[in-house]
């Protein structure tokens, strides 16, 4: 069988469940299990593309048959416009199976999950904290600009400005399929405001993106979770700073502890807290998955590895260069100031490609 007979009936398999699921979303029995409808919708919302693309494809191959038949017919008239056509049928049946064999690539489960976004001071002291607090509104603006939620869970902020460390929460249609490539080691180059000699520093600052666990992720014993409570240091108004409302959670098996004090109530706290715990567990238990499935594939885009230096911040050139895929843009302030769809969608590009190799 031809792959393009195996691309098209992949699809009118996909095309059927779709038709399913459609049937099924409008079922008032559906409708009343919140659980069950919300993943159906999810299921409708994603296979949706895919049929549009089959029912172009099965156009295009309809063209083609026709177009043929003409080519080969008696009619002059007919044949010399067929022979026109089928190039440009031929060059649309060609992009349509590159996109079909992409929209077929396996889809992560947890892409539509939100996400914790953990911004944290490397190396560099003051001027760390700095970079850590410009890429936290890089990315703040970046979200706003695709009209995504964004939630400050916890922030302990540098001395000369800044953040020593920062948590949010993002959600949003397909956040974690969009900011997984942005994990890492984020370095920057620039003469820093408290260097009074003009010379270029190098600092640096770490992103995590870690989908946020649901409840069935996760088994937590809260008999495990030793719970302290202090007086917050930060925003949230006069309240939090006279009642001890933020939040410290030990996770004694593990030794995980997670703090929350920018909540308006030590219960808001304890809840964002229990959230983060529960995120940071999962992520354990994915961590193990990933090192598994990177024995079998080696990928410069996504290996997980925290600590692999991913991008620089090139101040005095206004150069931004991500060192897996050896993007480079001279965009810096632009990127800076939250336009990432070149680099992000470049990562994607080159997982894509990575993918349909390795299905090769």
């Amino acid at each position: 069988m031809k792959e393009e007979d195996t691309l098209m009936q992949k699809l009118a398999s996909i095309s059927d469940r779709f038709k399913e699921v459609e049937k099924q979303v409008g079922d008032p029995e559906v409708i009343s299990n919140q659980r069950r409808y919300k993943d159906l919708m999810r299921e409708y919302k994603r296979l949706g593309p895919i049929v549009d693309h089959f029912n172009q494809m099965t156009a295009w191959f309809a063209d083609r048959d026709q177009a043929e038949e003409w080519a080969s017919g008696d009619a002059p008239d007919y044949r010399e416009l067929a022979e026109a056509e089928l190039p440009d049928i031929a060059l649309k049946l060609e992009l349509g199976l590159k996109k079909a064999r992409i929209l077929l690539l396996p889809k992560d489960e947890i892409d539509d999950r939100p996400v914790m976004m953990e911004f944290r001071a490397g190396t560099g002291g003051d001027e760390a904290a700095i970079f850590a607090g410009d890429l936290y509104r890089m990315y703040q603006r970046h979200c706003e600009g695709k009209s995504w939620r964004w939630e400050l869970v916890n922030a302990n902020e540098g001395t000369a400005g800044g953040f020593k460390e920062i948590t949010v929460r993002v959600e949003g249609e397909g956040v974690y399929g969009w900011l997984k490539y942005e994990s890492g080691v984020h370095r920057v180059q620039r003469v820093p405001e408290t260097e009074s000699q003009g010379r270029v520093h190098t600092s640096a600052a770490t992103v995590v993106v870690l989908p946020v666990a649901e409840d069935v992720d996760v088994q937590l014993d809260l008999t495990d979770v030793r719970r302290d409570t202090y007086r917050a240091s930060g925003a949230g108004g006069q309240h939090v700073n006279k009642t001890e409302s933020a939040v410290r959670l030990t996770h004694e098996p593990t030794g995980i502890v997670v703090e929350c004090q920018d909540g308006r109530s030590q219960h808001q706290n304890y809840e964002h807290a229990l959230e983060v715990l529960r995120t940071r567990l999962f992520e354990r238990e994915r961590e193990k998955q990933i090192a598994e499935q990177a024995e079998k594939r080696k990928s410069l885009v996504s290996t997980g590895d925290r600590s692999a230096k991913i991008r620089t911040y090139n101040y005095p050139q206004g150069r931004v260069t991500d060192h897996r895929i050896q993007f480079t843009s001279h965009a810096l302030n632009a990127i800076m100031d939250g336009d990432l769809e070149a680099v992000i969608s470049a990562l994607r590009l080159a997982e894509q490609a990575e993918l349909l190799a390795a299905q090769t």
